[in-house]
């Protein structure tokens, strides 16, 4: 059967060493229900990448023969697989070539993040998954599921906790200065994309910054550049930066491309002003000059734009499905399902072009026969 073949061509995706991960990392004591660490594997795989429920999970590994086991027990083997699956994941950036170690020593980074997520079905629920992300082991120390509507389920800062020390890298949907307010009093510092009508900036004087025309001086493409700015909260004024880049002529043409046809759904007003920011990359950063360079600045940026990546992937190809509901712990180690998915399908596109006509890669060590 062809799903017989396909799981060996999987393996050969994986990171080495990863059957003597999942007992290291004690996800495997002993393997009662399960022949053995692929079939876990495959079945943890079953439930996290078609979407099915713990008990149609079970079902199916059953009919399948690689697994006997009730959906109590998978449960439990869910939880038990979360640093097993994260390590897989961290491997796999590391052999996919991505590197998310950041430049700044001594700093602990945290990527948050929030995506909406649509279960299977016309009438799935549809939740809003908040979370954070330690780089580069991407340790998940925040996951919590929130409605799509009503109070409080917007993404915000707000809803997270912050140390002493930390670097916070989000996205635009997280430029607001309350938010920022929060990090800053934390002891924190921010590094988030900047949204210019969400979160007005101000010169020294508490005068509109002239965004637009200092960012006409970046003509060509990888000029980049830095202002001081501040931003107000309530009474309370942040000092900031604004560190930004020009892109290059093709990232230009795709972001005004996609401001066309949000403007054509009725979606957004992309006038003139839009369609000159979306000619830069603009981080606002609390990071002094003597912290980081502008560089150093967009660079930290470009991490947290790495593990986007990988959730764009998870939303239009592996999909989010059932979303564990029960505790933290089973949370996270769906996640990081979802994470190896996508690293899988990142890795399997890379090699795509080599790949044989026949469906799967020659054993390296295989023993050929010359044709008489």
């Amino acid at each position: 059967m062809a799903e017989l073949e396909d799981w060996p061509v999987l393996v050969e995706l994986f990171p080495s060493g990863w059957r003597e991960l999942s007992r290291s990392s004690g996800a495997v004591r002993r393997l009662r229900g399960f022949g053995s660490v692929d079939d876990l594997l495959r079945t943890l795989l079953l439930h996290v990448g078609c979407g099915w429920s713990l008990r149609e999970t079970s079902v199916q590994a059953r009919l399948a023969g690689i697994a006997d086991v009730s959906d109590v027990a998978l449960l439990k083997r869910l939880r038990e697989a979360e640093h097993w699956l994260r390590q897989m994941c961290e491997a796999l950036l590391k052999a996919n070539g991505v590197t998310l170690e950041p430049s700044f020593a001594g700093r602990v980074v945290r990527l948050v993040d929030g995506t909406v997520v649509r279960e299977p079905g016309k009438t799935g629920s549809q939740w809003r998954l908040h979370y954070s992300l330690r780089l580069p082991t991407l340790e998940c120390d925040h996951f919590d599921l929130t409605s799509t509507r009503g109070a409080g389920t917007a993404e915000r800062l707000g809803r997270f906790s912050f140390q002493s020390g930390e670097l916070v890298l989000a996205d635009a949907g997280y430029s607001h200065a309350a938010g920022i307010a929060k990090v800053v009093a934390a002891g924190a510092d921010v590094c988030i994309r900047l949204n210019p009508y969400s979160l007005p900036l101000f010169d020294e004087g508490g005068n509109p910054f002239p965004l637009l025309k200092r960012l006409s001086r970046l003509r060509k493409t990888g000029d980049l550049a830095s202002w001081p700015v501040w931003i107000l909260s309530g009474d309370v004024w942040i000092q900031g930066r604004i560190c930004a880049v020009r892109k290059s002529k093709l990232a230009i043409e795709q972001a005004q491309r996609r401001l066309t046809r949000k403007r054509q759904k009725g979606k957004s007003v992309s006038g003139p002003e839009a369609r000159k920011y979306a000619e830069y990359v603009l981080v606002f950063t609390t990071l002094s000059e003597a912290d980081a360079s502008t560089s150093q600045v967009l660079e930290a940026y470009r991490l947290r734009w790495q593990v986007e990546l990988i959730f764009k992937r998870l939303k239009s190809i592996a999909q989010f499905g059932h979303v564990p509901k029960y505790d933290d712990q089973s949370s996270r180690a769906w996640l990081y399902g979802k994470l190896l998915l996508a690293l899988l399908g990142q890795r399997l596109a890379r090699i795509g072009k080599t790949i044989s006509p026949w469906g799967y890669l020659t054993p390296q060590n295989s023993n050929s026969q010359p044709m008489a």
